[in-house]
């Protein structure tokens, strides 16, 4: 009888870079950096804990691409080439384990200058102290409680559209094999789209046409800094969650431009840019999301969203719902995770787990 061969862990190539399975790891804000933006010892261990046990693709958390757009103080950041120097090593390390180093780069618009919780439960993990600065949007709406962002110039505009190429290009220096955009989640880009946010009144505001022209022409002007060679991923907030913000159908339509301008792969999920009801969270909630933007795009799309389970997230794949799936919880709570379920399976692990972890006998 032939042993059941599970899709979690085919390869897939997108732009012929081959990720060794599809068990693949969120972007989760780690807050660890300083106010430089430079990668600490932190990043290393998270890092690299996941790339050792065995997950095919390790997106990097949320970096900014200028220092105002940051989430926080402790973002990571590729605004300058003091950070791709101290990205080198550990993007080279997680090549070198059989892993695919990702990044998502960021701004974080109106939602930026915050201090991340964590801070007060343990202020060493904290390397600097947490600073503000004034923040910026498409117009001069609050977050939920937030500083009232100033404005954007289109001027300004076209300057950030610019900073997110120039990371782009640092990105791929240090050694990054897929450049991810953060349009979701209440952040810059998503801001623009979405007309909770946006209520401007020139060629960047109004209709959904309007709205998107930022994220295309940073999808664009990344596309050209990276080359044709590089996948571009893009993170999509597929609905608000609230009446009169933007909805599935739109995302779809946007998903539609964004392949067309050089996007490959869309990471779908949900929610961020004010508070929400009514939305119905469980197991998978979010994996319908995934299934629409893609087959509205015709791009790859990964799904994401309270999957914790093997069996679980073989059949979002067996349905073809998704093309791979991304976990973050489930991964800082066993970063070994994919080691672990192609053990459970009978998997050779040659390959997959880092060569002296093969004698812990996965699975058995």
């Amino acid at each position: 009888m032939m042993a059941y061969r599970p899709r979690l862990f085919e390869p897939i190539e997108i732009r012929g870079v081959r990720a060794r399975n599809r068990v693949w790891v969120s972007p989760m804000c780690q807050w660890a950096a300083g106010a430089d933006g430079l990668v600490r010892p932190w990043h290393h261990v998270n890092y690299l804990s996941y790339a050792a046990g065995g997950a095919g693709l390790v997106m990097f958390e949320s970096t900014a691409v200028a220092a105002i757009g940051r989430l926080a103080t402790g973002d990571l950041g590729l605004w300058n080439d003091a950070q791709v120097e101290a990205l080198k090593p550990l993007t080279k390390a997680i090549s070198d384990l059989g892993a695919i180093p990702a990044v998502q780069l960021n701004h974080a618009g109106r939602k930026a200058s915050t201090t991340p919780g964590w801070y007060e439960f343990d202020p060493r993990f904290a390397s600097d102290q947490p600073e503000t600065w004034a923040t910026v949007g498409p117009s001069a709406i609050e977050n939920d409680g937030l500083p009232v962002p100033r404005e954007l110039s289109e001027a300004e505009i076209g300057g950030i559209v610019e900073e997110f190429a120039a990371a782009a290009r640092r990105a791929v220096q240090a050694g990054f094999r897929v450049i991810e955009l953060h349009a979701a989640h209440g952040f810059l880009i998503h801001q623009f789209l979405s007309p909770l946010a946006n209520q401007r009144h020139d060629r960047y505001g109004g209709t959904l046409e309007h709205r998107a022209t930022f994220f295309l022409d940073v999808v664009r002007a990344v596309r050209d800094a990276i080359g044709g060679e590089v996948p571009l991923f893009a993170r999509l907030s597929a609905t608000d969650w609230i009446p009169g913000g933007l909805d599935l159908a739109e995302t779809q339509r946007v998903a539609k431009w964004a392949k067309a301008a050089g996007v490959d792969h869309f990471d779908v999920s949900s929610g961020g840019i004010g508070r929400a009801t009514r939305v119905p969270v469980g197991p998978g909630y979010m994996v319908p999301f995934a299934q629409a933007v893609r087959q509205a795009s015709g791009a790859t799309a990964n799904a994401v969203g309270m999957i914790t389970a093997r069996d679980q997230a073989e059949q979002i794949l067996v349905a073809d719902q998704a093309d791979a799936v991304m976990m973050g919880r489930a991964f800082m709570r066993n970063p070994h995770l994919a080691a672990e379920w192609a053990g459970q399976w009978g998997l050779d692990l040659r390959g997959t787990v880092a060569a002296p972890w093969q004698a812990a006998r996965w699975g058995k």
